[in-house]
């Protein structure tokens, strides 16, 4: 599931961000009302998560405009919780409200109940083809040898490369998603990663099919050189 956080604090966002990614959820993030919208549009997102009080466009107006066009689940956050703010967010269409300060497993816990409503929760499991991750049980499904077992930072990876499956991701972003802004993660790290991947789920990790390096730009994940003969082969 992927998820659209807005707030123009940038210390909130890292941390909630990070707590995000180590619950499974695949995040996009947004510091103003106008940028949220842009990225809202780029990156199709299951669910948005708004700042009432941000520059350029207030949470309420950007709320607005996604209802306009989508009927995903919006959170919205406010430092007030003042009586007014929950009833127009709530208007406006918003399915919930959290007031600051919060406890990110608070907004997790409050995520995950909204997508159950929406019938949208999925579990941790993304579905590429003939494979299935399952980030939760870190475990990868449909190789011709059968069922991978994942490490945590393996399985934060292969999210975010599933999510943008024949695109290349650029390598600042995987590092963001994988470690977090501030865990520490480099190239050298993810270059390491890559290998221990590929010794996993590639027949030949010296000609890796499946997770390609773009030169001098980030990775990409090609599910369709999995054939469906593999697929059969998995299963018999």
């Amino acid at each position: 599931m992927k998820v659209l956080l807005v707030d123009d604090d940038p210390d909130l966002l890292s941390v909630t961000g990070f707590a995000l990614q180590q619950a499974g959820f695949l995040v996009v993030t947004a510091t103003d009302g106008v940028s949220a919208i842009d990225v809202f549009e780029r990156e199709q997102p299951d669910l948005a998560v708004l700042d009432i009080n941000m520059p350029r466009m207030s949470g309420f107006d950007v709320a607005r405009k996604l209802r306009e066009k989508s009927s995903v689940p919006v959170i919205m956050l406010t430092v007030r919780g003042e009586e007014d703010d929950v009833v127009r967010a709530l208007s406006l269409g918003a399915d919930d409200y959290l007031t600051k300060p919060f406890s990110p497993k608070i907004l997790i816990a409050r995520i995950r109940a909204v997508l159950r409503r929406a019938g949208l929760e999925a579990e941790g499991t993304l579905t590429l083809g003939n494979l299935t991750l399952k980030v939760d049980e870190l475990a990868l499904e449909g190789l011709p040898q059968g069922t991978i077992r994942l490490t945590p930072l393996e399985a934060r990876l292969l999210q975010l490369l599933f999510a943008h499956a024949g695109r290349t991701v650029q390598t600042e972003r995987i590092l963001g998603h994988v470690w977090g802004r501030r865990a520490g993660g480099n190239r050298q790290l993810l270059k390491q990663l890559v290998h221990r991947l590929r010794n996993k789920i590639e027949s030949d990790p010296a000609s890796p099919r499946l997770l390609k390096t773009v030169p001098n730009a980030g990775y990409a994940f090609d599910a369709s050189a999995v054939s469906s003969d593999d697929a059969e082969a998995t299963r018999t």
